[in-house]
């Protein structure tokens, strides 16, 4: 309990000296990312990853708080991943090497003595599309950090009720380094996730429910798990339709994100990351129920309706699509199908 305690606060505070000493490098260097006509550096992530693997060899070093065999092969996949991400974050790598180094670290952290080859296989899966997911939510300032922490709190109890200490106490590592990181990310960010981060984030909290639902059977298993990636999943799905029922690309980024629709209803930034991270918190509370047996994996229909009722109805506000014309033209902010006026 004092190790715990004394680790998790050590993580914050490391956290949040780190990012506040990386931010300075990371604007010098070019590794900034474009958002609300402000540059945003991206080597928060970067801070996260580094502290989280440093209290949590330290623990594994010194014998007190020993990760495991699975566990630490856990670390060590999610921070080859974290590594692409930063190559990502400064050479900007295409979608397909992020999804393939995705699968990959995957396919090296998933228990397949326990799942069988048809369950490891849709592990694998999930946790490719989870990750992915959780990299969009990194969209919005606060927003990725704020369920991340929650994510990581919830799956943090699924472990300790599993008795997987190892597992347990590397995610409330995780959760303060990130909560460290959240000092310099909430809205105004001065430093934010980049895919360094957000690739760490997605896919160490979806790998570790993975771990812990290990031997179960499928369907309570895909309960807990949608419960728990209720936010990123619905910001993916809401991405995806908005896209094609506009004709746009799938990878050419837009105004179409979860907090995108809830600014043009009026909230503040800071107010929308609160109302998901609420979500998130409401979600994630009802995996842990249905993982501890408290109620039947039902309730996750509850979750998924509400994934849907408020995809709906976000897609139903118009993104209005920053238009660049040449000089001699007027810039315009218009709604639905593109239209061109003369200046």
């Amino acid at each position: 309990m004092l190790y715990g305690i004394a680790a998790a606060t050590a993580a914050l505070l490391l956290a949040a000296v780190l990012a506040a000493m990386l931010r300075g490098l990371a604007l010098r260097a070019g590794i900034v990312d474009r958002r609300l006509q402000r540059r945003l550096p991206l080597l928060g992530g970067f801070a996260v990853v580094a502290v989280t693997c440093l209290v949590a060899w330290a623990g594994e070093w010194s014998g007190i708080a020993p990760l495991g065999d699975g566990v630490g092969r856990l670390l060590a996949a999610a921070a080859a991943l974290a590594g692409l991400g930063l190559v990502a974050d400064v050479w900007r790598l295409r979608a397909r090497v992020l999804v393939a180094g995705t699968a990959v670290a995957a396919v090296c952290v998933v228990p397949y003595e326990e799942t069988g080859v048809a369950g490891g296989v849709l592990a694998v899966g999930w946790i490719v599309v989870a990750s992915l997911a959780f990299k969009g939510l990194d969209h919005a300032d606060g927003l990725a950090g704020t369920v991340g922490v929650v994510t990581a709190f919830g799956a943090g109890a699924c472990a300790a009720a599993e008795v997987l200490d190892g597992l347990a106490a590397l995610l409330s590592v995780f959760a303060a380094a990130l909560t460290g990181f959240l000092m310099h990310n909430w809205p105004p960010a001065r430093i934010g996730l980049g895919a360094c981060g957000s690739l760490f984030t997605g896919f160490l909290l979806s790998s570790s429910i993975v771990l812990t639902r290990a031997g179960y059977e499928l369907a309570p298993s895909a309960a807990v798990a949608v419960c728990f990636g209720a936010v990123a999943v619905a910001d993916a799905v809401l991405v995806v339709l908005a896209r094609r029922l506009a004709r746009r690309p799938l990878l050419r980024r837009g105004p179409d994100h979860l907090a995108h629709p809830l600014r043009r209803l009026g909230l503040t930034p800071a107010g929308s990351v609160v109302l998901l991270g609420a979500g998130s918190f409401s979600s994630v509370l009802v995996g842990v129920l249905v993982h501890t047996g408290w109620t039947g994996e039902g309730a996750a229909l509850w979750v998924g309706g509400g994934v849907l009722l408020a995809v709906a109805v976000l897609l139903r506000i118009p993104a209005r699509i920053p238009v660049q014309r040449p000089p001699h033209m007027t810039s315009v902010q218009v709604r639905g199908p593109l239209r061109v006026r003369n200046g």
